[in-house]
């Protein structure tokens, strides 16, 4: 599976509530180095799979609306906007962020993230 597919089944709609999902495709030494409107986070394996975790308690449904994915090799760089249904009002789409990332995959995995968020 190529590069440019494996970052895609990450941001499909819902995969980012699903921490089994997730977990199986994070390389073991993923990193994600995230500067946010928040500041900067460098988030494991542990704890990305913990913020999928989080989400999942908060949000029913997950989409990202991909506006450009570019890919070289094993680098993928993606542009989206991230839209959560809340469990109070599932019937009301709301924009969390909007992103830009690089990702680097190795042996088939997200292994290295470069991610810039703001509202």
């Amino acid at each position: 599976m190529g590069a440019k597919t494996i970052v895609q089944n990450f941001y499909k709609s819902d995969v980012l509530l699903e921490s089994d999902t997730v977990n199986a495709l994070l390389h073991p030494d993923v990193i994600l180095e995230w500067h946010s409107t928040k500041g900067f986070l460098k988030l494991n394996k542990d704890k990305i799979i913990a913020l999928s975790s989080e989400l999942s308690k908060a949000y029913v449904r997950s989409k990202t609306r991909i506006s450009h994915i570019l890919s070289d090799g094993n680098m993928v760089t993606v542009r989206y906007s991230h839209y959560v249904k809340t469990i109070e009002n599932p019937r009301e789409e709301m924009l969390l962020a909007h992103f830009m990332v690089i990702w680097e995959v190795k042996d088939d995995k997200l292994y290295r993230g470069y991610q810039m968020s703001q509202l």
